[in-house]
């Protein structure tokens, strides 16, 4: 696909050179360079054009992956796509055996005389339907597929001619197909768009009158959330943990009291402290595991403890471009990742301490500054997503409906 390699390269590049930051941003970028790559990818002659779109698509989502393996959501959004190209495929086969017609044993001579469309016995319809949803494999093509007589007297009265139609059918169906897929990508983006609203509008079925929340860092989703619930003149307060060593507390807090909104910032050592003046904790999430276990901003497990110990409920507010099919353990996932020191000492303050005269040759000083916490799904109360409010035990029913279990792994699949 020469066309697009260019902005294939460009976005590798960005991820691998951390320009692009943020699941929103990250998804809706991802999805619309794989929708250029479906648009650009040429259709061929080979007899399954949705395993041929499934693998320009896992070519592009391997080196989109590599380039940063932290960031979830590029793999969440290549793996939708995969499913995409599955659901438009299976639909569009269907589409094309409604037309045919089942034979079934009947004393009915009504229904024979009557039909002039090529009949199908079951075993012929059931061994069709079979082949078209899999890909090509020795068994497929030495498999002993029955024909039916009817079909046999019209293939060979029809001669040239239902060749010549089949062809142009088969155009037709690829080009259906890869126009379905596009507009089931754009239907994608326009999600990841609008996710914002469907979860702002259950703010105020979750937040009450005269209640403190507490939250971490800064989240777009629970910030958005925040307001809604303002905007429905609920009457509230938040405590803003200040989230060091970036501190994006302290811009969360400041765009909540422009809105008017009653804020407090404490530093995230007080949260222990704090919690007990709290209703309820409200948090933001990098991703969403399959056993509903939260990968988010460092400090949040801490959080999630400490709301545990007070019976205060923890509740995780995250778009579906989130909900990710793996599980924490899983040898793919890449859990964290170390900033730069220089976000928690000044360089000349710890560089004087880096005393490479001991034995090993080793600094006496180390600095780690990890970016990401895992909070267990035992501490989480619930998830609020654009599908609605959900328990961590049903995180895993959601999300096999975005995912096929065979695109768990993004890799090219192998061919002889």
């Amino acid at each position: 696909m020469p066309d697009v390699q260019p902005l294939v390269s460009d976005f590798v590049l960005k991820l691998k050179r951390r320009k692009v930051e943020g699941s929103h941003a990250v998804a809706r970028q991802t999805a619309e360079l794989l929708r250029s790559v479906v648009s650009q990818h040429r259709m061929g002659s080979s007899a399954n054009q949705a395993a041929t779109l499934a693998d320009a698509v896992r070519a592009v989502g391997e080196q989109l992956i590599a380039a940063n393996p932290i960031e979830l959501a590029v793999g969440n959004i290549v793996r939708r796509v995969l499913h995409i190209i599955k659901e438009e495929d299976i639909s569009s086969t269907a589409v094309g055996i409604e037309g045919l017609s089942v034979t079934v044993d009947s004393d009915d001579e009504y229904d024979s005389e009557h039909d002039d469309r090529p009949a199908l016995s079951a075993a012929v319809l059931a061994a069709h339907a079979r082949n078209a949803l899999r890909a090509p494999s020795l068994q497929t093509l030495l498999e002993d597929i029955p024909v039916s007589p009817a079909i046999s007297r019209t293939a060979s009265s029809t001669g040239d001619s239902d060749g010549k139609s089949k062809s142009a059918g088969d155009k037709s169906s690829t080009r259906k197909l890869k126009h379905d897929v596009i507009a089931a990508i754009g239907d994608l983006i326009d999600e990841i768009d609008s996710c914002y609203e469907p979860i702002s509008e259950q703010a105020v079925e979750l937040i009450h009158q005269n209640e403190v929340i507490l939250t971490l860092g800064r989240s777009r989703t629970v910030k958005e959330f925040l307001y809604a619930a303002k905007e429905k003149k609920r009457s509230f307060r938040v405590f803003v943990a200040e989230g060091a060593p970036r501190y994006q507390g302290h811009v969360l807090a400041k765009e909540l009291v422009e809105k008017g909104v009653q804020t407090t910032v404490i530093t995230d050592s007080a949260v222990f402290a704090m919690i007990s003046r709290v209703n309820m904790v409200i948090v933001g999430a990098h991703a969403i595991m399959a056993n509903g276990g939260v990968i988010a901003p460092v400090g949040m497990n801490m959080v999630a403890l400490a709301a545990q110990r007070h019976a205060v409920p923890f509740v995780v507010v995250a778009g579906s471009h989130k909900l990710c099919p793996l599980y924490p353990h899983n040898p793919e996932v890449l859990l964290n990742e170390l900033k730069s020191p220089s976000d928690l000492l000044d360089f000349g303050e710890f560089s004087d301490c880096m005393n490479f005269s001991t034995q090993d040759g080793s600094p006496l000083l180390n600095v780690v500054n990890p970016t990401f916490d895992y909070v267990p799904p035992k501490l989480v109360s619930l998830f609020i997503t654009d599908t609605g409010g959900h328990s961590p035990s049903y995180m895993y029913r959601l999300i096999a409906e975005y995912y096929s279990a065979d695109d768990l792994v993004v890799r090219r699949k192998a061919t002889s």
